[in-house]
């Protein structure tokens, strides 16, 4: 457009195109489409409109073309002096990230993106902006997410390794006539889990909750070769409900010599009535093998359930119990499905 930048003759407009498309580096890339627009005689709110950039951009960029021409196109950064964000400077802030502010002096137990700036330039001597600072928290993957709560293990790290160690031993050299399995309890809540959910801007969504809530529990064995869930339901988690999963191991396992059940140290797996259960003819056949105390992670089917309430329980929006266990048994069934045809796709 004439005023903005000089006329440009054909040759010269078929070059910045050919550029353009050639072009790799997507800011120069869209500074040769401004100057191309411009030159096919489009105003600055049609080109600004088709490169998505704003208008103060379009003049931008002309002006850079008027006054230097097709070299005032290039980035300019390298006038800037060194580069801050260098991988010793990522590296340090990696280190940073994983570590509590109060190793660092701070008083606040969570990281601001001002604090980090701060900590970073104290230990550096780089000073920089806080939307730089997001740009490095992004080149290192860093994200804000939920802290998991943790307990401590009450054994010594050599006893809990020993009795990992033990376990997977067990699991490696697992006889063929003999089946293996996690177990573990779940509760179900009326009331929905509140978890994170893609939302437009100015949207909050809501989740309806009935108010007075209900409970129902699960008690599940997932077998360790192949993945599939045995489950049993109860409107309490006791030890009947315990007893119940290992009953149907055993019916369910019956050519089995030995079925073992690996299993965490819930109160309800150390009654007397399990210590009976056990010594009757079928419970013979049963070995429970005890994780450390704390130890969720070791727990397989733990991700099962975590899989559970994403995809059921949290925030759903379920009237009554009957209509939320319904899916719960239908997820659950999916999930066996999907264990027995690995390679048949399923709809989500």
């Amino acid at each position: 457009m004439e005023g903005i930048i000089p006329h440009l003759r054909r040759p010269a407009k078929r070059r910045l195109e050919k550029k353009a498309r050639r072009c790799r580096e997507g800011a120069l890339r869209i500074r040769y489409m401004i100057i191309v627009g411009l030159a096919e005689h489009a105003s600055p709110t049609e080109v600004a409109r088709s490169c998505l950039v704003s208008r103060k951009t379009v003049y931008q960029v002309a002006l850079r073309f008027r006054e230097a021409g097709e070299a005032g196109l290039v980035d300019r950064r390298e006038e800037n002096g060194g580069l801050k964000l260098d991988a010793d400077f990522l590296a340090l802030l990696y280190e940073v990230v994983q570590s509590a502010p109060v190793e660092h002096g701070w008083l606040r137990p969570t990281w601001t993106r001002e604090m980090l700036v701060r900590t970073m330039f104290r230990k550096t001597g780089i000073r920089i902006d806080v939307t730089t600072m997001s740009r490095a928290l992004a080149r290192i993957g860093a994200r804000r997410g939920r802290p998991k709560p943790t307990v401590n293990c009450p054994w010594s790290a050599r006893a809990r390794n020993r009795r990992l160690q033990e376990i997977l031993d067990l699991l490696e050299n697992l006889p063929e006539d003999e089946v293996a399995f996690w177990e573990d309890e779940i509760d179900i809540h009326l009331n929905p889990k509140i978890g994170l959910d893609w939302m437009v801007a100015g949207q909050q969504k809501e989740v309806l909750t009935p108010g007075k809530n209900e409970k129902r529990y699960l008690a599940g064995a997932q077998n360790c070769r192949t993945g599939e869930l045995i489950w049993v339901e109860g409107d309490k988690k006791n030890t009947l409900l315990f007893l119940l999963v290992l009953w149907a191991l055993v019916q369910r396992h019956r050519e089995a010599k030995v079925i073992h059940v690996i299993l965490d140290n819930y109160s309800i797996h150390h009654t007397e009535q399990v210590k009976r259960a056990l010594e009757t003819p079928e419970g013979s056949r049963l070995r429970l093998h005890f994780l450390p105390p704390y130890s969720p992670d070791h727990n397989k089917i733990e991700r099962t359930w975590q899989d559970l309430h994403a995809n059921v329980t949290r925030n759903h929006c379920q009237p009554d119990m009957n209509s939320l266990m319904k899916q719960v048994r239908t997820y659950l069934r999916r999930h066996n499905h999907r264990r027995q045809n690995p390679n048949l796709q399923t709809a989500p």
